[in-house]
């Protein structure tokens, strides 16, 4: 027994795995709180599946669920993207636009996301959540469209407000739909993959604006132009996704019975339950008593502040180094690559070494290093590729916001408190995002010194976050493990759901603790029986 225990002990070190459950089909009676997915394994029964079988169903999962949430985050990115690539292109002077409006229009939007917070959490709860994107992504896509016919402030205003409500609805539902599909292992790199769409929308909205940009015409503005093009490619994608998106994995059509019940089996691991469908109002009240909750939406408010402005102001930022209207739009293309490089590559990072607040802290470093050059260095002919260097190095920060989305989503139960801390951290980058683009002010140019310098204490505030938070979070484990001592459970436990598969096929000694943990019925699952993270002592945080 003690060799088995220091053998699971090593296991636990390691990160990604796939779990068989026992050889026999077994129901049980579930209660009627309990998630759906409880109930549907209750009616389907347990299966037995090894690791290739398991591979494949991971594979279908991948290409059928991955384009449809990468294209959804695309699209967003680009129609929400759409005004800064207009910036350079005569907005301000075709729709009669002061500065400060100019401001107004990229924080309206987020005004709106985070007013409808609460209720897309509620939506994402009670209703399905493939109907749910698909109907928000052709509503944004219609607005991003009308918005053409607007040519003063007022109209404009209105315009962005709705986009930002039904936008609203996208992020906090990928994050769902993440936690829904994947394993904890699984989730940062998938995050991540989404996530990499902001780089990728640098990349080819760029493009589109540099090629449509040149169309001149005495009937329409060029900013119409584009807000057309994008709003009418959206909308397209909207009813694709409508049509192929399935709601969950007990209701994937797509995959046969035997597939389905490996979708979710699979989850258990988790501990945070697939659907329930049900809202609760314990569970809300824990998000907001929870410590690490509020922790991270204070990293996520920071890192949204500089994020806020950069992407407003960025093409005017760069304009300002001394490029031309078309050269500004060319030069913010690295930025796209930059972002999906970044991103992927710290989401990799971090999944490798089974630790995100200190790749949180190192990559703050690099946007902070950008700031100070560009504080720094004087505006002329000769600094220009210095300058570019510490705007290429300010778009690291792309990286971080993926990351405590996923930090946080890994580290959060219960279907109520998962969709309600989703929404307190997307509340956090609303609020960030109305407050990045008013501390830049086109009366700054070329410095604009108020916002890089707010920008520089942000960029301090996630790095000391990202070593604070994991302190927390060892606390939060080493109290579940006394919990579990005192009910007569082992106190130190494989956390399944971090284990590499690989390492799950070479280690015996994972195999001996899935084969004891394998006996757990359904109705003594924590996860599956809807309990928030801090109330279900199997839970196991992740740093």
């Amino acid at each position: 027994m003690a060799e088995r225990s220091q053998q699971a002990s090593a296991a636990a070190n390691t990160a990604d795995t796939i779990t068989p459950v026992e050889n026999t089909t077994r129901t049980h009676a579930v209660n009627s709180r309990a998630d759906k997915a409880a109930q549907f394994i209750a009616e389907h029964g347990e299966v037995a599946f090894d690791y290739e079988e398991e591979r494949k169903v991971v594979r279908r999962i991948d290409m059928r669920i991955l384009p449809l949430i990468l294209g959804a985050y695309f699209f967003q990115q680009l129609d929400k993207s759409s005004l800064s690539y207009v910036s350079i292109f005569g907005i301000m002077d075709d729709a009669h636009l002061k500065s400060i409006e100019y401001s107004w229009l990229g924080s309206v939007l987020y005004i709106a996301q985070l007013i409808f917070q609460p209720l897309a959490a509620f939506l994402l709860v009670k209703l399905p959540t493939g109907k749910v994107i698909g109907t928000a992504v052709v509503g944004w896509g219609a607005c991003a469209a009308i918005m053409a016919s607007c040519t003063n402030f007022k109209s404009l205003l209105a315009l962005r407000f709705l986009l930002g409500s039904f936008e609203s609805m996208i992020a906090p539902s990928l994050l769902a739909v993440t936690q829904m599909w994947w394993r904890r292992s699984e989730q940062t790199l998938r995050a991540s993959y989404w996530n990499a769409m902001n780089g990728l929308t640098f990349i080819v909205g760029s493009l589109v604006t540099y090629g449509l940009g040149h169309i001149v015409s005495d009937k329409i503005y060029r900013y119409q132009t584009i807000f057309i093009f994008c709003g009418v490619c959206t909308v397209i994608f909207g009813a694709i996704f409508l049509i192929f998106m399935p709601d969950s994995p007990m209701e994937a059509k797509y995959l046969n019975e035997r597939e389905r019940i490996i979708a979710v089996e699979r989850l258990r691991a988790n501990q945070m339950g697939v659907a329930s469908r049900q809202w609760r109002w314990d569970h809300v009240k824990e998000t907001f008593t929870d410590f690490k909750t509020l922790l991270w939406f204070i990293l996520i408010v920071a890192i949204s502040i500089a994020s806020g402005g950069i992407s407003t102001f960025g093409n005017l930022i760069l304009k300002d180094f001394g490029y031309t209207n078309f050269n500004a739009i060319l030069f913010s293309m690295p930025t796209g690559a930059i972002q999906i490089v970044i991103i992927i590559g710290s989401a990799w990072l971090a999944t490798k070494i089974g630790r995100k607040g200190i790749v949180i802290t190192g990559l703050s470093c690099l946007p902070t290093i950008g700031t100070v050059i560009m504080l720094t260095v004087s505006r002329n002919e000769q600094n220009k590729g210095v300058l570019l260097l510490g705007y290429y190095l300010v778009q690291c920060l792309g990286a971080i916001t993926p990351m405590v989305y996923a930090w946080s989503a890994q580290n959060t139960g219960g279907d109520t408190k998962k969709k309600t801390s989703s929404a307190m951290m997307f509340m956090g980058m609303c609020t960030g995002n109305i407050i990045g683009p008013l501390l830049y002010n086109t009366k700054d140019a070329p410095l604009y010194r108020p916002g890089l310098i707010a920008n520089l204490v942000m960029f301090v505030t996630c790095g000391v976050l990202g070593i604070l938070i994991p302190m927390y979070l060892m606390v939060l484990n080493r109290w579940h493990a006394k919990k579990r001592e005192a009910l007569g459970k082992q106190a130190n436990v494989v956390d399944e759901s971090m284990v590499r598969r690989k390492d799950m096929e070479q280690s015996k000694a994972v195999e001996i603790e899935q084969n004891e943990q394998a006996g757990t019925n359904i109705e003594d699952d924590n996860g599956l029986n809807d309990l928030p993270d801090l109330k279900n002592e199997d839970f196991i945080y992740v740093y």
